[in-house]
């Protein structure tokens, strides 16, 4: 069925997506050599991106999401080309922002078309085989985009490095059309549901209150996001900081956690985990990981730590994903996944205005502890709750 080509695909459009979300707070930075606009500027590009998911999603049940998928890369190709000439023919920074912005919104829908698609795509392999190759191949991209990224800019200027994303865009819609043609897999066609436009998010929020396991599900994902965010958003200061390492330290910190990562894919395509254990095992190893970053004096327990944390997210995301396409109905998959996407997604940047609120590095640990606190109460709480009503179900 020539998936191969599917996720040479989807490595492709990462790829690409990683550089422009690379590029864009480096050009604004060197140009206006302040951090703020910086800043300002990187939130542009990935706050549509989030904020689109129900939308997105939304349409996935409403038009093919094939079409969409293949839409979103030959969209987001002409936009790179077109905001590069506008930006020859006029000038100014903006013209980045704003195609890196419209490409976020992009990258959405191809993300959420893909989503849909997968559990189709899997009825001749398991799902979490599936799953786990399409992790690997999107985790490759994103570890590869930056450095892509760096060493185009070391030798073009930037307008020639979108120009190169543009291109890794259309080389990942012609694997998308070579996949296609070489696979036999029918994929069902969405059928629209009247209603106003605000009806496909009342339809997801409906289920992710009523169907039985969803908040459950909703609310453990917050934890690990809320707890990788946290991590995430305190790494540069627990290292450099608290633990006087040095910058090339962290970067090779960064790296080892997504070899660690595509590691553990591996192993789950190789193996074959029951799915409750990998749900089980990974939130604990996640929440020890915090807990050691946490609580660690040296550096080699903090590595480990972030380690674990890192590493482990795309196994419970795997976990999470397939619990989920076994609840939520086929035809309301796309609406539904898209607003649970964004209410996960919402703890991230949580995570970061808890951190940024304390920036030395010693109180850093303490807001970490409490944190790992919660994660672990959350899972406490889960774990109860899917009990007894496991015990109803047996009573």
């Amino acid at each position: 069925m020539k998936f191969p080509a599917f996720l040479f695909s989807l490595f492709l459009s990462r790829l690409a997506d990683q550089i422009l979300l690379f590029l864009v707070p480096l050009v604004v930075f060197q140009v206006t050599q302040d951090v703020a606009w910086s800043g300002y500027a990187f939130a542009a590009e990935t706050l549509p991106r989030f904020l689109s998911f129900p939308v997105c999603g939304a349409l996935c049940d409403r038009v093919s999401p094939l079409k969409l998928l293949r839409g979103s890369q030959i969209l987001r190709a002409l936009i790179c080309v077109l905001g590069v000439l506008a930006n020859e023919a006029i000038g100014g920074i903006g013209w980045l922002v704003g195609l890196s912005a419209v490409c976020g919104v992009l990258t959405t829908q191809g993300v959420m078309a893909r989503e849909v698609m997968l559990p189709q795509i899997a009825t001749q392999h398991g799902f979490d085989k599936v799953l786990a190759y399409a992790q690997t191949a999107e985790q490759t991209g994103t570890v590869l985009g930056p450095l892509v990224a760096a060493a185009l800019f070391a030798l073009w200027p930037w307008q020639a490095v979108v120009g190169a994303a543009a291109g890794f865009f259309l080389l990942a819609d012609v694997a998308t059309s070579y996949w296609r043609r070489g696979n036999s897999v029918q994929l069902h066609q969405p059928q629209g549901a009247p209603g106003h436009f605000l009806q496909p998010i009342v339809t997801a929020l409906g289920h992710v209150l009523r169907l039985p396991g969803l908040l459950r599900l909703t609310m453990l994902t917050s934890g690990v996001n809320l707890m990788l965010g946290t991590t995430l958003a305190s790494a540069a200061a627990m290292v450099t900081g608290l633990h006087q390492r040095s910058a090339t330290y962290y970067a090779g910190l960064q790296t080892l956690g997504a070899v660690a990562t595509i590691a553990i894919l591996l192993a789950i395509i190789r193996g074959s985990i029951p799915l409750r254990r990998m749900g089980v095992t990974a939130y604990a190893l996640i929440l020890a990981g915090g807990l050691l970053t946490a609580a660690s004096t040296s550096h080699w327990g903090y590595a480990a730590g972030f380690l674990l944390v890192i590493g482990f997210d795309k196994m419970f995301s795997i976990y999470i994903r397939i619990h989920r396409q076994r609840i939520i109905p086929a035809q309301d998959y796309g609406k539904t996944t898209g607003v649970i996407v964004l209410l996960n997604n919402l703890t991230q940047p949580l995570a970061g205005l808890i951190v940024g609120a304390f920036a030395d590095a010693t109180q850093t640990r303490g807001v970490i502890f409490a944190v790992c606190l919660l994660v672990g109460a959350i899972g406490a709480v889960s774990a109860v709750v899917a009990r007894r009503k496991t015990g109803a179900t047996q009573a």
